[in-house]
């Protein structure tokens, strides 16, 4: 069974870095995309980032030029290295990956930025 798990959270103060990653376990099929959603506190969970299988990648325009999705070679880890972040970046950071027609969620990390 494919388990995604999730690491780099944190509680930084705004203008910070950080580094999220993301590490898939289990899988007997290659990762065709993966990527991230966030979600803050009383909101819907909303799209970060993308990675497709040709290494395409797509930003939400909130972190455009700040964030930057990545991944491994085997495609078993993608990243989301996070510059300058922003109070309003807030929120549970959740990756998920695209196996066959499944897409498949971690648990999730958090993110505080504060001031």
């Amino acid at each position: 069974q494919v388990q995604l798990v999730e690491s780099g959270g944190g509680s930084v103060q705004a203008g910070s870095t950080l580094r999220l990653s993301c590490v898939a376990t289990g899988s007997t099929e290659p990762i065709i995309a993966s990527g991230w959603y966030r979600q803050a506190p009383g909101m819907q969970r909303e799209f970060v980032a993308h990675i497709n299988s040709a290494g395409r990648s797509d930003h939400a325009d909130s972190v455009k030029g700040r964030f930057t999705i990545s991944r491994n070679a085997a495609k078993t880890t993608s990243y989301l290295q996070m510059n300058s972040l922003k109070i309003e970046d807030t929120g549970v950071y959740y990756c998920y990956a695209i196996i066959r027609e499944n897409t498949v969620w971690g648990q999730g990390t958090q993110v505080t930025v504060s001031s």
